[in-house]
């Protein structure tokens, strides 16, 4: 699928218009990029929320949303994630195609007012966000913070990476820390939004059926950012360190099952010439029903009640997940060990490879069936500061060897093992 792209940089941020069809809204996504930061990481995820409950013009989280349904139930969200060593705050507005509506209300360029009003013309009271959002967010923030605990499998993904990269900034959550989150104000949220909107990378995207000019055009009368210094903020993650050692974690809590998840160095990130083959290799290895991890350690042995792996491409670490009983935890370790020894001998199938090489084509074009995806697909280039379209992306998927896969699979290294088990009453 081949869209129209274009960037503009523009009064402190940049602008990508990617002109499509396909899709029957318009859709805008602002994207703000800075380094993950202990002592900023609790503010940007609590920042976004504050920003799309009122704004100077539409004071409440009422009034914005009686705008949106002004705009035929436009659709406001927003989101944090890290990506590698970097966390993007994502605001995105989705708003009917105006081609598709009888009416002739300008819902693209009203869409684009507002979302430009969430960011740089927010509710402010005496150098402050309002002091009631405030505390409603952060109410909020540390609630989905505490949920973790109570869903062991996102649990143990915290507590491995914690423990894994604990002197690296990956270790870090996207949300922070309750206490952290409890410390913020009013007055100092806004203080560092200041700081954000000088500093961080913003970039823009506009993704519908408009002319690229047009957009840029409408873009530019609402988003006028003065001052700006962004900070360089490549490369996107530390490099990881040789293993020296593996490190096990056994933890005890009241669970029923086990939680074995073990985190690899691959020392492959986007930006490099083998991660399309990496990207195989984790599919062969446990990213489908027909990979190894399942096949081996689920079906055959019956060791596990799923296992599976996941690929996180920006920081290049590869991190096992399995729900085990207690007692099969040995057995399972080794099983685990086994298939990567074979993912490195090369013992898998040419039917296996052209099998995940094609569910891996599908998942991405499926992405990208959806704005959102499409948009995410295309700012790992941002990210990574190394251009891969979709369409390379595709191409490169083809090209991979079986030798490729294998020579991707002998740079991986395990670091971490960690077991949440339950206790001795259990």
């Amino acid at each position: 699928m081949q869209l129209m792209e274009k960037t503009k940089e523009s009064r402190g941020i940049s602008i990508h218009t990617i002109k499509t069809d396909r899709y029957k809204t318009n859709t805008l996504m602002l994207m703000i990029k800075a380094p993950l930061d202990r002592e900023t990481v609790a503010m940007r995820a609590l920042l976004p929320h504050v920003l799309q409950n009122g704004t100077a013009q539409s004071p409440s989280r009422k009034e914005v949303r009686g705008r949106l349904d002004e705009l035929y139930g436009a659709m406001l969200a927003s989101d944090v994630q890290k990506k590698g060593e970097q966390h993007v705050i994502t605001i995105r507005l989705d708003v009917a195609n105006e081609t598709f509506l009888t009416d002739q209300t300008p819902l693209f360029e009203e869409g684009i007012k507002l979302i430009s009003e969430v960011l740089l013309d927010p509710l402010v009271e005496e150098n402050a966000f309002n002091a009631s959002i405030v505390a409603n967010e952060k109410r909020s923030l540390v609630q989905r913070i505490q949920s973790v605990y109570d869903d062991k499998m996102r649990y143990a993904n915290v507590r491995i990476t914690e423990e894994m990269c604990k002197n690296e900034p990956f270790g870090l959550t996207s949300y922070g820390t309750v206490e952290e989150v409890e410390a913020i104000t009013a007055e100092g949220l806004y203080e560092y939004y200041q700081q954000l909107l000088k500093k961080d990378r913003i970039d823009l995207y506009v993704v519908g059926a408009m002319e690229a000019d047009e957009a840029i055009a409408k873009v530019e009368t609402y988003f006028n950012i003065n001052g700006r210094e962004p900070i360089d903020q490549t490369p996107p993650s530390s490099e990881s360190p040789k293993v020296e050692k593996e490190n096990v974690v056994i933890e005890e809590q009241d669970v029923k099952q086990g939680k074995l998840h073990m985190g690899y160095r691959t020392y492959t990130t986007y930006k490099d010439d083998d991660y399309v083959a990496m990207q195989v290799c984790n599919g062969l290895f446990g990213g489908f029903s027909h990979s190894k991890l399942f096949i081996n350690v689920r079906e055959k042995e019956s060791l596990a009640y799923y296992a599976a792996s996941r690929y996180e491409s920006h920081k290049g670490v590869m991190m096992v997940m399995s729900g085990i009983e207690f007692a099969k935890y040995d057995r399972a370790v080794t099983i685990i060990k086994e298939q990567l020894e074979a993912m490195c001998s090369g013992d898998f199938t040419k039917a296996e490879l052209d099998q995940t090489k094609a569910m891996l084509k599908n998942q991405l074009l499926e992405t990208s069936d959806v704005a959102r995806g499409y948009v995410e697909l295309s700012y790992h280039q941002i990210v990574s500061g190394h251009n891969r379209t979709l369409e390379d992306l595709l191409k490169e998927i083809d090209q991979v060897t079986k030798e490729d896969v294998m020579h991707a699979a002998q740079k991986i290294e395990l670091d971490t093992i960690y077991f949440l088990k339950g206790g001795e009453a259990s």
